[in-house]
C-alpha cells in the first residue's frame, strides 16, 4: 500500500503513535542490508510496525525473516527516533546475520519487497527519509550512549542535538 494510504489507515484505526523497529543490518565486510518496497522509489532497509505486546527486538528480528528470510543478532542498544509528525517512532538495531547465515541467501521474501541488495557504505543508494535518519541516529547513540531517545528531523531544521543524561545520583 502507499505509504499516504497506510498512514491514512492508521492513523483512522489508531490515531496515537505508532511504534516500529527497524534492523541496518551489517556483513562482516562493512555492506548494509537493503531493500526497495514495491511502493517506494527509494531504499530502505527491514522493518515495520510491532505487534500489539511485542517487544521491539523481537518485531525487529521477525520484520527480517518475513522481509528477506534470515535471522539476525542484535548487537548493542537500539537508538529510537521520535517524529511527531505523523506520529511514529522508530526503534533502530544494529544487527548482523545470525552465526551460519550466508549473507549471499539474502532474497526478498515478501510481496511488498521488489529488491534486496548489499551496499558498501561509499556505495549507498538514495535513501528514504526515514532510513537516513535511523543511520544517524544510531551513529549518534553509538558516540554518546548516554543519549538515546533523538528527535526526528523536522520540515527545514536539522534534529536538536541529544541531551545530556542527568549526573549519576551518589551517596553524598
Amino acid at each position: 500500500m502507499p505509504t499516504t494510504g497506510r498512514r491514512w489507515v492508521v492513523r483512522t484505526i489508531a490515531p496515537s503513535f505508532t511504534v516500529g523497529a527497524m534492523c541496518i543490518i551489517e556483513r562482516s565486510d562493512g555492506a548494509l542490508l537493503l531493500v526497495r518496497h514495491v511502493y517506494r522509489r527509494r531504499w530502505g532497509v527491514p522493518g515495520g510496525l510491532l505487534k500489539r505486546g511485542e517487544l521491539p527486538a523481537d518485531a525487529a528480528r521477525r520484520e527480517v525473516r518475513e522481509e528477506v528470510g534470515i535471522d539476525v543478532e542484535l548487537e548493542g542498544e537500539p537508538a529510537v527516533v521520535v517524529d511527531p509528525d505523523p506520529q511514529r517512532i522508530d526503534v533502530i538495531f544494529r544487527a548482523r546475520p545470525a552465526d551460519g547465515i550466508d549473507p549471499a541467501t539474502v532474497v526478498a521474501r515478501s510481496p511488498e519487497i521488489e529488491e534486496v541488495r548489499w551496499f558498501g557504505p561509499d556505495r549507498l543508494p538514495e535513501l528514504q527519509h526515514e532510513t537516513a535518519g535511523a543511520l544517524v541516529a544510531l551513529a549518534r547513540s553509538s558516540a554518546a550512549p548516554q543519549a538515546r531517545v533523538l528527535p526526528a528531523r523536522s520540515e527545514g531544521r536539522a534534529a536538536a542535538p541529544p541531551a545530556a543524561a542527568p549526573p549519576a545520583a551518589g551517596p553524598s
